[in-house]
């Protein structure tokens, strides 16, 4: 991975119970589990992300 700088931000729905998820948006977007960030990352197209979230609102 490379040292880029991201900008991580949670779900708007995210109620503080710590079992969230967290995207840093971008040409790339990248998700995480808050409660364990350094395990590992989901790097998708932002287009993917875009098509993901198009079905949830469905």
């Amino acid at each position: 991975m490379l040292n880029e700088q991201r900008t991580w931000h949670k779900s708007s729905y995210s109620a503080g119970g710590g079992n969230c998820v967290e995207v840093a948006e971008g040409p790339t977007t990248h998700i995480r589990d808050t409660q364990h960030r350094a395990l590992a990352e989901l790097n998708l197209p932002a287009r993917e992300w875009a098509a993901f979230l198009t079905t949830l609102t469905r």
